[in-house]
């Protein structure tokens, strides 16, 4: 990893996430708000979630951010996830139910995007939405994203939104 992947913006702050966020996952995932990310999940279900996103950054040398106040209240996360067999990477966020509708999704995935494509090269970036998920579509089209019909996604009922490089 490199020395400082460190994210500011106006009102975030985003850092790698890290085994410390872990009560705020378990708290999220006992919830019907995380059925759009697979949720509702049991404590161990919920660990072994966190840890490959934690471990997606030594595996791939990028991943996913914790996003907070500057105050230091969680409000959720945001980044890339690229598994072994996906040709492009996959934008995507999950943020706490009382985080929505302050355009916090929308400020940190940007900055995140912008920050990788500049740091890591990668052109091709993809966001993988339920069909259902109204609010994440919304979010990916706010920022420039296209749904790409042609593209399928690796999970029946869901879409595939485009970032296109000069919408970042």
């Amino acid at each position: 990893m490199t020395t400082d992947l460190r994210i500011s913006t106006e009102r975030l702050r985003l850092r790698p996430i890290a085994p410390e966020d872990f009560p705020y996952w378990l708290d999220f995932f006992a919830t019907e708000h995380s059925q759009y990310v697979g949720g509702p999940l049991s404590e161990e279900e919920a660990w072994y979630r966190i840890a490959g996103l934690i471990g997606h950054w030594a595996m791939n040398g990028y991943g996913h951010w914790s996003v907070e106040t500057p105050d230091g209240e969680y409000l959720g996360r945001t980044g890339l996830d690229q598994p072994a067999g996906w040709d492009e990477p996959e934008l995507g966020w999950s943020f706490m139910a009382a985080a929505g509708g302050k355009g916090y999704a929308t400020e940190a995935a940007k900055a995140v995007l912008v920050r990788e494509r500049a740091r890591l090269g990668k052109t091709g970036v993809v966001s993988f939405i339920k069909t259902d998920n109204a609010p994440s579509i919304s979010l990916a089209e706010r920022m420039g994203a296209f749904h790409d019909k042609a593209t399928i996604a690796p999970w029946p009922d869901y879409l595939v939104y485009r970032h296109p490089e000069a919408q970042a």
